[in-house]
């Protein structure tokens, strides 16, 4: 088990990380809290050392996509219906942010995933390819879909 001290830098250097890629799978901010408390207890009680700081990030992230399509496949997520507005915790709309962001909502989750860990974590496509347990060439051609994808929904030369 990890310490309290080890807990909290953990949270304090991956937490908003752990956040967004929830939120790219879930969109629903109350879901991203659930799956964020999870992520941390399942750190929190691993009994193992890790290699390295890289180690435990991939751990960290191999975690949250897991829980977050355990989530998704869940009999609760496929039955209840939210009444709660929860826009308030949402990027603004009509930010440039907040609209490319909408389209990469739009990307199925296997682009998503491709998509936020090459450009936001700056994961190279073999780094990406070991952490997702895919083919290095499926990576690849997922991530030129995606860009594909984002560059005609965006109307443009966006990633080029």
């Amino acid at each position: 088990m990890k310490t309290e001290a080890e807990i909290k830098v953990a949270i304090e250097t991956y937490g908003d990380m752990i956040r967004r890629i929830c939120f790219l799978h879930l969109k629903q901010y109350a879901d991203v809290e659930d799956i964020f408390q999870n992520v941390f207890f399942k750190y929190a009680t691993k009994r193992e050392a890790f290699d390295s700081a890289e180690h435990e990030k991939a751990w960290l992230i191999r975690v949250t996509i897991n829980a977050c399509h355990d989530f998704l496949g869940s009999w609760f997520k496929k039955k209840a219906v939210l009444t709660e507005d929860f826009s308030q915790f949402q990027i603004d709309p009509h930010s440039d942010q907040g609209h490319l962001l909408d389209i990469v909502m739009t990307l199925s989750p296997k682009y998503r995933d491709i998509i936020y860990l090459y450009y936001y974590e700056g994961y190279k496509i073999v780094e990406i390819a070991a952490l997702l347990k895919k083919n290095e060439n499926t990576i690849h051609t997922r991530l030129r879909r995606a860009k594909q994808e984002l560059k005609e929904k965006l109307g443009g030369d966006y990633f080029d």
